[in-house]
């Protein structure tokens, strides 16, 4: 129950964020166990541009994460009117 209420609590960048970045790791993953650790079939074209491909995922991913966390901050730390609806000055 704690996780769903981490998520549900999450802004919608950061969920984003973390889901790109646990599919491309998913698939990083299984790509090292089932392709390049067993013995098979040589690996296609197609294959290394999803492996690239999900690396660039993860990048995106992690910036997707980090923008949601300095979007939250800023908009605590500069916030121009106060709780009482005053502006500041």
């Amino acid at each position: 129950m704690r996780l769903y209420g981490w998520w549900t609590g999450m802004s919608r960048q950061g969920r984003t964020g973390w889901t790109l970045v646990i599919v491309g790791t998913g698939y990083v993953l299984w790509f090292l166990k089932a392709r390049m650790f067993e013995t098979g079939p040589p690996i296609a074209g197609k294959e290394w541009f999803y492996f690239i491909a999900m690396l660039v995922l993860i990048m995106l991913g992690t910036i997707n994460i980090r923008m949601a966390a300095m979007r939250e901050r800023n908009q605590k730390t500069m916030s121009l009117i106060d709780s009482g609806g005053r502006a500041r000055k």
